[in-house]
C-alpha cells in the first residue's frame, strides 16, 4: 500500500522528469487505488500549462498514423509530446488491446515523447474514465503537447471535446460521410478535419461534403474560427504540416478572441462534476452493498412490490437523510400557477 510519503515519493519522481513515476501513477488512477488521489491532489498545481488535442473519428480513418507523424513533427518544432491511446477493452483481461501504440513504434524510444495505451473498460464516448488523470500527470510532466486519440466508435464518439483544446477530426473518403455529415454527432464537434489517405479516390467529393456540411450551419463559427478542411496522406508525411500549423494556430485563436478562458470553463467543470459523480455514486453503492439492502431492493423489483423510482428515493433517504431528499423533490415538481 502507498502511503503519503510514497505517493508523494512518486510526484517527486514525476516532477523530476522520472518516467516509471508516470507509468506507475497513470496505472494507479486505471486502477483506481485510493491512494492515486493523494498524488494527484499534489500535481494539480504543476498543471494547466498543456495544449490538450483529440484526435477522433471513425475507425480505419488513420487516427494513429496521423497522430504518430503529429508527434514526429512536433519534435522537429523542439516541443515534448505526450500520447494517450485509448484502445478498446480485452474481453479477457479488461486491458488496452495496444493497437494504436504497437503501431508508433517510430516514437516510442523518444525520449521527449511518452505513449501510454489506456483501455475503455467499458466506457462509452471514445475515451477512458481515467483519461482526464491521465492528462493531468502528463501535463505536469511538463509535456507540451498532449494528443488523446479515441476509440474508433462513430457517431457516439464526443466526450473527446470535454478534455481538449482543440479536436481533429480524422476521416478518410469512401466512409459514406455525404450522410454523416449532415448528422447530429461527431462531426459537429471538430475544431480542425483532416481527410487522411487523400490519394484514394473521392477524396474532394469528401472535402466538400464536409465543407458544406459547414457552410450549412454557419453559427457554429460566428465566433470566429471557421474549421479548416486539410487533405492528408499521413503515412507519406504530406499535409502533416499544415495540419500541426492549424492545430497551432487554433490554440493562438483561443488565446487571441477570449475563447481559452470559456474552453478551459467548460474543462474544469465537466472535470469536478465527473468526479463528484463518481465519487458520490461510490459512496452511495458502498453504504448499500455494506448493509445489505441491494440485492432486497433488486429482489422486490423483480417482484414489483416497488417501483424503481420510489426504491431510489427510499434508499437515499437512508443514506442521505430526509432534507436532501425533500429539497430533491420539490426542485423537480411544477411551479404551482396563482389562483385568480
Amino acid at each position: 500500500m502507498i502511503f503519503f510519503g510514497e505517493s508523494m515519493e512518486l510526484v517527486d519522481r514525476l516532477l523530476a522528469g522520472d518516467r516509471r513515476a508516470v507509468a506507475r501513477l497513470i496505472s494507479m488512477i486505471e486502477n483506481s487505488e485510493p491512494e492515486a488521489i493523494t498524488a494527484m491532489s499534489l500535481l494539480y498545481e504543476h498543471t494547466g500549462n498543456a495544449h490538450i488535442v483529440g484526435i477522433t473519428g471513425p475507425p480505419g480513418a488513420g487516427k494513429s498514423t496521423v497522430v504518430e507523424k503529429l508527434a514526429i513533427h512536433a519534435r522537429t518544432k523542439g516541443k515534448t509530446v505526450g500520447i494517450i491511446a485509448v484502445d478498446p477493452s480485452s474481453p479477457f483481461t479488461g486491458g488496452a488491446l495496444l493497437g494504436d501504440r504497437v503501431r508508433m513504434q517510430s516514437v516510442s524510444t523518444d525520449p521527449g515523447v511518452f505513449i501510454r495505451s489506456m483501455s475503455t473498460r467499458g466506457h462509452l464516448g471514445g475515451v477512458a474514465k481515467a483519461t482526464n488523470d491521465a492528462v493531468r500527470i502528463l501535463d505536469a510532466f511538463k509535456k507540451d503537447i498532449i494528443m488523446v486519440e479515441t476509440v474508433g466508435a462513430g457517431q457516439s464518439e464526443v466526450d473527446i471535446v470535454k478534455t481538449a483544446h482543440t479536436t481533429v477530426i480524422v476521416e478518410m473518403p469512401g466512409l459514406g460521410d455525404d450522410i454523416q455529415a449532415i448528422k447530429a454527432g461527431i462531426l459537429e464537434i471538430g475544431d480542425i478535419f483532416a481527410v487522411n489517405k487523400a490519394d484514394r479516390d473521392g477524396v474532394e467529393r469528401t472535402m466538400t461534403e464536409l465543407n458544406t456540411m459547414l457552410d450549412l450551419n454557419p453559427t457554429r463559427y460566428e465566433n470566429g474560427w471557421r474549421p479548416p478542411v486539410i487533405s492528408v496522406i499521413a503515412r507519406e508525411s504530406k499535409g502533416i504540416e499544415e495540419l500541426y500549423n492549424k492545430i497551432i494556430e487554433h490554440m493562438e485563436y483561443l488565446r487571441s478572441s477570449g475563447e481559452y478562458s470559456s474552453v478551459q470553463h467548460v474543462r474544469y467543470q465537466e472535470d469536478f462534476m465527473d468526479i463528484l459523480k463518481q465519487n458520490l455514486t461510490t459512496y452511495i453503492l458502498n453504504k448499500v452493498i455494506d448493509k445489505g439492502k441491494f440485492d432486497e431492493l433488486v429482489e422486490q423489483l423483480m417482484q414489483h412490490n416497488i417501483d424503481p423510482y420510489r426504491a431510489t428515493d427510499d434508499m437515499l433517504k437512508s443514506i442521505l437523510g430526509e432534507a436532501i431528499c425533500l429539497d430533491m423533490n420539490e426542485k423537480g415538481k411544477k411551479p404551482k400557477k396563482d389562483k385568480k
